[in-house]
This record gives structure tokens, sequence and C-alpha cells, in this order.
């Protein structure tokens, strides 16, 4: 097997997004621990528990609700909000230890974020944001795809955008990316990678020529950051050649679109590629909205293709196998260190930046 990525466990992770967790129960699996999540019936808040009644060990997330409790779909345990089971069949006394795993939960910027390590360590202020998924002023298209890859493998994808020439050419990718050199800066202590590539006169791709309606050459810039483990961002600002930004850093001319990823382990080997892409442009135009939604859907699904392989040959490389990085790998190489760290640590939270 190749090398795979560590957990580090006391860290928020992406379960899903908002919009996905209701009153239909929905399993997920984070850092191999399967969970099933739901929102109360009246407050509508969201709450994650284990997935596997305390009985036989079937998954609720294939049960049903009663209210804002979970009856088990197989002999009909009952479970509240806290993962206390509060009914058995066939007797009146539930016995002590019946009882399943609750996790903390925070919603925030209509992403559902769990905490699957020590629940005494879950600080809240430490999620880190991406206010433009539900800020006025932005519109958003969003999904989720599962990866049979090591979820290092996802995070060196994202960090290394100069694949975009040769694995999305006609979506997103045009030779200028490959050929622009990169800037890199680590902040260690936070966890952040910024990787930014900004380029004066660009062939426009069909993600932007189709959305925004530019014809011709383009100034782009991709400013990314990476916050460890989970989320990604990437700022991106296209606009017609000679469209520079004002001395005061605005560009009311260009567009600007915010590309997110949760960045979230499965199990050993397995990833949730949850995606999102926000723009401050064309807001009323559901075209747009499905251009966008398509194009992106693609680019997912071709780096899934491409992570699902690279996992595969990983898995027959003999041992010893020596790597080789360039400069286009600094920022996914910071990561791995980030990441590295973090496990190490252990019981010791990134601090975000309020």
């Amino acid at each position: 097997m190749p090398h795979m990525t560590a957990f580090a466990r006391n860290q928020w992770y992406v379960a899903a997004h908002a919009p996905e967790v209701g009153r239909e129960l929905l399993g997920r699996t984070v850092l191999g621990e399967p969970l099933v999540l739901y929102r109360t019936e009246d407050e509508g808040t969201a709450v994650a528990l284990s997935d596997r009644c305390v009985h036989r060990r079937f998954p609720l997330s294939a049960s049903r609700l009663d209210g804002d409790r979970i009856v088990c779909g197989y002999h009909g345990f009952t479970y509240d909000t806290t993962g206390a089971c509060v009914s058995v069949p066939g007797q009146k006394r539930v016995p002590r230890t019946a009882r399943v795993a609750s996790y903390p939960v925070v919603e925030l910027d209509s992403l559902v974020w769990v905490w699957i390590g020590d629940p005494a360590l879950a600080d809240p202020a430490a999620v880190p944001r991406a206010r433009h998924l539900d800020s006025p002023g932005w519109v958003t298209v969003r999904g989720m795809e599962p990866v049979d890859a090591d979820y290092g493998l996802l995070v060196d994808n994202l960090l290394d955008l100069s694949h975009e020439t040769y694995l999305h050419g006609g979506y997103i990718g045009t030779p200028e990316v490959a050929e622009t050199p990169i800037t890199t800066e680590v902040d260690e202590d936070a966890g952040v990678v910024r990787v930014s590539r900004h380029m004066d006169d660009a062939a426009c791709p069909p993600f932007y020529a189709r959305s925004t309606g530019i014809e011709g050459r383009i100034t782009r810039w991709q400013d990314i950051e990476y916050h460890a483990p989970c989320l990604y961002l990437l700022h991106s600002r296209v606009a017609p050649v000679g469209v520079l930004p004002e001395a005061d850093g605005s560009d009311p001319d260009a567009f600007h679109t915010e590309i997110t990823y949760a960045i979230t382990p499965s199990a050993e080997g397995r990833v949730y590629d949850f995606w999102a892409v926000s723009r401050d442009f064309a807001r009323d135009d559901d075209e747009v909205s499905t251009i966008l939604r398509d194009f992106n859907h693609t680019v997912v699904m071709q780096d899934v293709d491409a992570l699902n392989l690279l996992q595969r040959a990983l898995g027959t490389e003999r041992a010893g196998y020596q790597e080789l990085s360039i400069n286009i790998d600094t920022g996914g190489l910071a990561a791995r260190r980030i990441l590295a760290r973090l496990v190490e640590e252990g019981d010791k939270p990134v601090e975000r930046a309020p």
C-alpha cells in the first residue's frame, strides 16, 4: 500500500453542505467514524451522532426519525439528540451503557462542521471562515464528490494549479497557467499556505468566457489560501487585458469568483471533495449558474478520475520509490509539513485569526 496521510483528529472538518442536512437521515464517514446527521424539528439545529446502533450495529442512517429521536430500523432502539438511548424493545429498563457518541457541530457559512476528536477541545472559534458562501452579493453553486484516494493527494492537487493546463484544458486550463511562475507564502503557526499566480495576458478559458461574456484575452489572478487541514479558498479575478485594480486595490470592472473546496478525509484512502463556486456578477442569471455548476462538476470529475488512477498507481509502486519535486510543488510540500505537525501535536487545534 502507498503511504497514507495520517489524520489530525482534533480539528474541525466539513461533514456536509448545509442544504444537505434536513429531516432525512444522512450518513457520512469522517476520519473513519460513521456519522448520521439530521436537523431537529423545531429549531432546525444540526445533530451528528455515531451511525451505529449499540445493539447490533445497524446503521442509524438507514433508520427513521420520530420527532427528534432516531428509531433504529432493525430492533427499534431509540436515541435522543445527545445519543442517549431512551427506549429499547420488550423491557422498561434501558441499559446504562446504551448510548451512541454525539459529536460537536458548528454550522457556519452554509457548511456543517463536525469535531471527531476530544470534545473538550472543540472550540467553535477555530472553524476557518468562507463568508462568501452565504454573504449578500454572492451567488453560489455547490456539490460533493467522493474520491477513492488519500486526502493528501487532493491537497497536492489543489495547491498546484499548473495541472489545469493539462488535465482541465477546454474548461479552466490555458497554457499560461503552467507557464506563469508562482509565489508561495507559508504561515506555519497559523497552518496557512498561500500560493499566487498572476497572469497579465492570458487566453480566456471557456469556464470564464461562457460565464462573463469576455471576448479576447484577459488578466487572470489566482490567489490560493489553504487553511490546514480542511479548507481551501481560491480567490479568482478575471478582467479584459488592461483592466487592472485601482491604487486602493478595488477593481469594479473585474469579475470575481470564489472557488471553495472542503477536503474531508472519509477513511484511509478515501476523501470527500466538497466544492462550491461563488460569484459577484450575473447574480440573477440562472443560465450562468448552470454553466458554472456544470463546468465545475466536470472539472471536479476530471480530478476524481485522475486521483483515483494515481492512488491505484501508487498502490503498485515498489517500496522506497523517490518522488521528484520542483518549484510548482512548494505550496503542496508546505501543506504536507503542516499536516504532519498537526498530527504530531495531536491535542493542539490551529489558532485561527478572528
